[in-house]
């Protein structure tokens, strides 16, 4: 099970070239990084960086797939989007920052958020079982979900 969940402010950075702190995404909010981001924020479907390309050129065609991960990359450092990361498949991003749960699919990879109020100081418990010093976790439970259990169950009976 991977854990990590992130809790950051969802409100978008200034536009200019603050950030005297450094941090890039905080640096400069282009518009491409603007459109990217409100398409990822407008969907739940937790999409790949190829499928949010796909959405965003419908409103910036000349963007390219390079563009579109780099800032996938920025924003996920920033805390401005998740980046779901399981091994041997392709990572999916997520606008919804808030600390919440997941589950994907072990048959076709789909992932949903899972609305589970997660147990107050799961945190300061981990760190004392561990005594590692707790910087996040997230949350991912595996399974199967209703279309893909439907197709398991027609195999087994071998229709």
């Amino acid at each position: 099970m991977l854990v990590m969940i992130m809790v950051t402010n969802r409100r978008f950075p200034e536009m200019g070239s603050g950030g005297a702190d450094g941090r890039r995404g905080i640096e400069r909010m282009t518009a491409q990084r603007r459109a990217i981001l409100e398409e990822l924020m407008g969907v739940d479907t937790h999409p790949s960086a190829l499928e949010l390309y796909e959405m965003v050129r419908q409103r910036l065609p000349r963007i390219s797939l390079g563009t579109v991960y780099r800032n996938l990359e920025i924003m996920s450092e920033e805390g401005l989007a998740l980046k779901l990361e399981h091994a041997g498949a392709e990572c999916r991003y997520d606008g919804n920052v808030s600390p919440h749960c997941h589950v994907r699919c072990l048959g076709c990879g789909r992932i949903s958020d899972v609305p589970l109020a997660l147990p107050e100081g799961l945190a300061v418990e981990a760190e004392k079982a561990s005594g590692y010093r707790i910087a996040g976790h997230r949350i991912e439970f595996d399974g199967w979900c209703g279309k893909c259990r439907r197709k398991r169950r027609k195999a087994r009976r071998g229709e």
